[in-house]
Formats: C-alpha cells, sequence, structure tokens
C-alpha cells in the first residue's frame, strides 16, 4: 500500500495559511495521511491518462520509503532500521485548493503515482535529509524542492505514523508533497531528477473514449 502525506514541508505551510480559521479550525496534530491505491501505480515512462475533461495535473516530487520490516510504535532514533530503501514517485493531483474534505477523485485515479523502476537501498542512497527533487515540464525546470524542509523528517515521519498505525513490509510511506505543486497539461512531458534516486519521467495523455 502506498500512503501520501500533506502539509510536511514550511513552504506548503507559508502557502495555505493559518489553519485556525474556518473550514480547518486548527492545524493537525498528527500526519495527515491519504491513500494511493494500487490503481494508481504507473511506471517509469508511462502516458498517464487523466480523466475525461481534465487538462492539467499537479506533480509532487516525492521521495517513497519502502518498508523493509513491519513497523509499530518505533523510536526515531531506531525507525531507519525498519527501512529497505527509498524510492522517486510524481504523486499527481487534480488541482484543487482545499485539504477540508478528503481529495478521492482528485488524488486517486489511474495512474496518479508514477514510481521510479529502481528502489534505492539505504546504504547506496545516505541521508534522506540531503535529497533535492528537481522537476522539469517539457525540460523546463519548474520546480525544486529539497527533503532538508520537511516539518517531519523520515525517522520522525515514521515514530509519528507508526503511532497510530502498523506499516507493513513492501508498504510505501511518501515523505509529502507541496502545497500548489507545479501543474503540467496534456500532451507535456515530465521528468523529476532526484541524484542518486535517479530520474522518473512520464506524459500526460486524455482517457480515451469507451
Amino acid at each position: 500500500m502506498y500512503y501520501g502525506v500533506i502539509l510536511n514541508d514550511t513552504a506548503s505551510l507559508e502557502r495555505i495559511g493559518p489553519l485556525d480559521a474556518a473550514p480547518y479550525k486548527g492545524a493537525p496534530k498528527a500526519p495527515v495521511l491519504y491513500i494511493k491505491p494500487a490503481n494508481t501505480v504507473a511506471a517509469d515512462g508511462s502516458a498517464v491518462r487523466l480523466p475525461a475533461g481534465e487538462t492539467a495535473a499537479e506533480v509532487g516530487a516525492s521521495v517513497g520509503i519502502v518498508i523493509g520490516a513491519p513497523a509499530a510504535r518505533l523510536d526515531a532514533a531506531e525507525a531507519l532500521k525498519v527501512v529497505a530503501g527509498y524510492v522517486l514517485v510524481a504523486d499527481l493531483s487534480l488541482p484543487h485548493t482545499s485539504y477540508y474534505r478528503p481529495a478521492i477523485r482528485e488524488k486517486c485515479f489511474d495512474g496518479a503515482l508514477p514510481v521510479a523502476s529502481r528502489v534505492v537501498p539505504v546504504a547506496e542512497a545516505g541521508n534522506p535529509a540531503a535529497f533535492v527533487l528537481r522537476t522539469f515540464i517539457d525540460d523546463a525546470p519548474v520546480g525544486e524542492r529539497k527533503l532538508s524542509d520537511l516539518i517531519r523528517d523520515v525517522p520522525r515521519l515514521l515514530a509519528d505514523v507508526t503511532e497510530f498505525m502498523t506499516l507493513h513490509t513492501g508498504d510505501v510511506l511518501l515523505t509529502g508533497v507541496e502545497y500548489l505543486a507545479p501543474t503540467a497539461c496534456l500532451g507535456q512531458h515530465v521528468r523529476i531528477e532526484g541524484g542518486v534516486l535517479g530520474t522518473l519521467g512520464f506524459t500526460l495523455a486524455q482517457e480515451t473514449a469507451q
């Protein structure tokens, strides 16, 4: 299972503004998760077909933490022991402005999670806080994010998530996506570069008529 996270970086919190007012009425006290079900997973190089009538998707460059052993109530100091490796992903969303209600249609359409072909082992990847993700649309740079900007770094995120749910072998926990991430349109090619994590590419296409 793939689990996504929102509001886990300082840029997103700055963009969304105060959360004390309606409809949120308070900042979250624990990681805010959502599921990317099996239908969303797409291979590197895929043509991702947007739902009928949609013309664009936000491209959330992120890193998947691949779980290598059952994990429950982890301590942050020991959390990395359950990590098998890291994988570059693009968490796609149909454009939307509110996180108040679960964005199921926006985040769970077919192919909404392109995943790189290789999981990079922990020993090879090094410190995830050093990861820098760069997004290109039709070869033009449109965004850069550093995992050093995370509110909850990888060990703390694992500890806080496993405080209330168990992660199983093979699960993938995403480190989070930026609020109002770069937007790609139909026909455009997206490439994400992740340094030691390699690259991930895909194109956006229109859903075919049934």
